[in-house]
């Protein structure tokens, strides 16, 4: 989670006014009151909601960048070199994704789920948490890390099946330790030049996690499903997430165009901080054990 006595300096050294920070027990009465006055909602999750599984997110309190952005989808297609690196850092980035267990905010949204509160998660994330915490409807927005699929042929595989691939044909690397990042990711300069990418074993063309990439487009089928959703709920509540990414603001530009009302359950500030109803700056897990107790 992001400093929040760094998040209040950065703030103030930016000329905007410090956020409030909500103690999980008045935040919970609240966010209690808000799903009590609109108890069928879409729920809306960021990268915030699974950082206490250890994974790492991308922005800090304000919504800047915490590292260089991510690996660009036209680039990975395009540069043998940044699918090199891609992979390679991936051997040592994927595992701690793919280990990570459910935090209690997973388990809270699931209860959620099964008390009739949340019709739909919609989640920015790509590591299933919410799946594994017992969730059922959930729409995975930007696709899923622990799938491969290849981008000529189609063929799909779990990840783990590449890694282990890129492991053989690259044992030098099993030996390299690094900081992990978001998605994946990790830390990682070293010599990517001689690193053996796994291609298609059907084709021999590009694989690729499951997952959209920054600057690639969100299936419009998934866009349509969430949208359907949220015309049908009471409303909308973001939870975890700076909504800095327009796949996840939208949803908020669309809300307000209809009317529907809008909470935000964040560490630090979001895009959307002038639209919503109800803005929550408390840690995550806290606040919703304290609105389902209340509820």
């Amino acid at each position: 989670m992001p400093d929040v006595t760094a998040s209040r300096i950065r703030s103030t050294a930016a000329g905007l006014p410090p956020l409030e920070l909500h103690q999980p027990e008045e935040a919970g009465a609240r966010l209690a009151e808000f799903i009590h006055r609109h108890p069928n909602l879409l729920v809306l999750t960021g990268a915030g909601v699974s950082t206490d599984s250890g994974i790492p997110d991308y922005r800090d309190g304000e919504g800047a960048w915490k590292r260089k952005q991510p690996v660009q989808h036209q680039a990975f297609m395009t540069e043998d070199d940044v699918r090199r690196r891609y992979w390679g850092r991936s051997l040592i980035g994927w595992p701690v994704m793919r280990n990570a267990q459910p935090n209690p905010a997973h388990f809270q949204l699931a209860e959620l789920e099964h008390r009739s509160h949340s019709r739909l998660v919609v989640t920015q994330n790509v590591d299933r948490l919410h799946q594994r915490a017992g969730a059922n409807a959930v729409l995975d927005l930007h696709g899923r890390a622990d799938q491969v699929v290849c981008m000529s042929c189609g063929y799909r595989c779990a990840r783990d099946e590449v890694h282990d691939r890129c492991s053989d044909l690259n044992p030098a690397f099993r030996h390299y330790k690094a900081t992990t990042a978001p998605d994946g990711d990790a830390d990682l300069e070293v010599d990517f030049s001689d690193f053996r990418v796994a291609n298609c074993p059907r084709c021999d063309g590009i694989l690729k996690p499951d997952v959209v990439f920054f600057g690639d487009f969100v299936p419009k089928q998934r866009v349509t499903t969430a949208l359907d959703t949220l015309k049908e709920s009471d409303g909308l509540l973001v939870i975890g997430s700076s909504l800095m990414v327009y796949s996840g603001f939208r949803f908020c530009r669309y809300a307000r165009e209809w009317g529907k009302p809008m909470a935000t359950l964040n560490l630090g500030r979001t895009r959307a901080d002038d639209l919503v109803s109800l803005k929550l700056n408390a840690r995550i897990g806290e606040t919703l054990k304290v609105a389902l107790d209340v509820l």
